[in-house]
């Protein structure tokens, strides 16, 4: 029995079903369920996996709005920033980013009325300088994921 890659294929079978079962895993990776519980256990230990949760389909929930800010922020407060936007509900992603702007934050939003008074709220904020809200018009592609490259041998 070979382990090679096994870290990397318990991953990429997660990927694929995040409420695959220990048994099921052990099954298509053809190791004991005790192996697999153990590598899932590093792997969450040392923060690889950090958690499972579902795909939401936020549209189909009513938030059928998506807003791209980017933000220019002053010097020494970014991490100010990047902190509120993290603790807001509806952004679900916030980056800390090189050129023009220094934030990207992403939200979800029920309509543009929502949207329109959650971002003058962030904007009221005396930390951020400069703002450019998108609102994206189609996802062509969102919360993909992608498997992890394993060697062959």
């Amino acid at each position: 029995m070979t382990y090679e890659n096994l870290d990397a294929k318990l991953v990429n079978a997660l990927l694929g079903d995040g409420r695959a079962s220990l048994r099921s895993l052990a099954e298509e990776l053809d190791v004991s369920v005790t192996t697999v519980s153990n590598h899932l256990k590093d792997l969450e230990s040392e923060g690889i996996i950090d958690g499972y949760t579902p795909k939401v389909d936020y549209d189909e929930l009513g938030y059928d709005v998506t807003a791209i800010l980017q933000l220019k922020v002053e010097g020494d407060a970014l991490s100010d920033v990047t902190d509120l936007l993290g603790s807001e509900d509806q952004m679900i992603s916030v980056y800390e980013v090189t050129g023009d702007y220094d934030i990207i934050a992403v939200g979800k939003f029920a309509d543009t009325d929502g949207m329109n008074r959650q971002i003058k709220t962030l904007l009221n904020d005396p930390n951020i300088k400069e703002s450019n809200t998108s609102v994206v018009l189609n996802a062509a592609s969102e919360h993909e994921q992608f498997d992890l490259d394993i060697k062959v041998e």
